[in-house]
């Protein structure tokens, strides 16, 4: 359905062009048919045809203009498409060429109790990996649909959010310790699992692209209206200001997939704003008032 509207915008606006340009060139010949004629009647319909002729070359010109904007953002949207293939093939390809390896060395060799353990705790990770994977799919088509009736419950969004971050340390290996907590007690009337894709992804993001030791922010209040407001803190490099507006659309991702070292499909803020729209919240990039990184703030509506 998306495909189609997308398709639907250049091919009108190519009919409506040529149409343009069929007209263009009739007047034209009319007008340089008229304009040798002496009479004063048609002297009187050659001006009239001329700012007309006029209107329709501008026109034109703003027609060729709107679609070479919209075959630029065609070119972008491949290119990221592109890229996201790339990077599920790779998210994909590894887990399973590593499931194989240790698959073929416990059948083909005797390891010790120890190593068989390692490896079944790395398979473990490795299938969990595909999961997460898989769910981020399943996520991105469920965030464009409208919200079912009847999911909605009373979720503590302090607990959520502790239970969110100690699974991504977990995933990342780094001490829960690196995530500090600042949390007010708030409950909001949302879908549990919505609200867990929201903030797990926000957090293996700030952890994902954190220094090299992590140091995550997380807060949570209320504002002056009641409304829940969450922000989420990291130590990174952060985002270029170029890049700001853009890190919301689907598959975007900074730099280009062949050369990144992070994993990931470029799907996660995508799925994060879009579920936000569902549940009437938003969200936004601040700067940090000191050092670097990026500061995503959250603001759902109060209960």
């Amino acid at each position: 359905m998306t495909g189609t509207r997308s398709l639907s915008l250049p091919i009108t606006l190519a009919i409506v062009m040529i149409v343009l340009l069929i007209v263009l060139t009739v007047g034209w010949v009319l007008l340089s048919v008229f304009g040798a004629l002496e009479s004063a009647e048609l002297s009187v319909l050659y001006w009239v045809l001329l700012p007309l002729g006029a209107t329709f070359i501008l026109l034109l010109l703003v027609g060729v203009v709107i679609y070479l904007i919209l075959t630029i953002k065609a070119i972008n949207l491949s290119r990221r498409q592109s890229n996201f293939i790339d990077s599920v093939t790779h998210e994909l390809k590894s887990p399973i060429a590593s499931m194989k390896l240790y698959l073929q060395t416990l059948s083909r060799h005797c390891v010790s109790q120890e190593e068989q353990a390692a490896f079944y705790r790395s398979m473990l990770e490795d299938l969990d990996r595909l999961d997460r994977l898989i769910d981020q799919m399943l996520a991105a088509g469920r965030s464009e649909s409208p919200l079912p009736p009847g999911q909605a419950e009373e979720v503590d969004l302090s607990n959520l959010l502790r239970d969110c971050a100690a699974s991504v340390c977990m995933s990342y290996r780094v001490p829960v310790e690196s995530v500090n907590f600042e949390l007010e007690p708030c409950v909001v009337r949302a879908p549990r699992m919505d609200l867990d894709v929201i903030f797990r992804n926000l957090l293996d993001n700030a952890v994902k692209y954190a220094a090299p030791q992590p140091q995550v922010d997380v807060l949570l209040r209320r504002d002056a209206r009641g409304n829940v407001v969450v922000r989420i803190a990291d130590n990174g490099r952060g985002i270029p200001p170029k890049m700001r507006r853009k890190i919301f659309g689907r598959f975007v991702r900074l730099g280009s997939e062949l050369e990144r070292e992070k994993r990931g499909t470029g799907l996660g803020l995508y799925i994060v704003r879009n579920l936000l729209r569902r549940l009437k919240g938003k969200i936004r990039l601040l700067d940090r008032q000191s050092g670097s990184g990026a500061v995503f703030e959250v603001t759902l509506p109060a209960r």
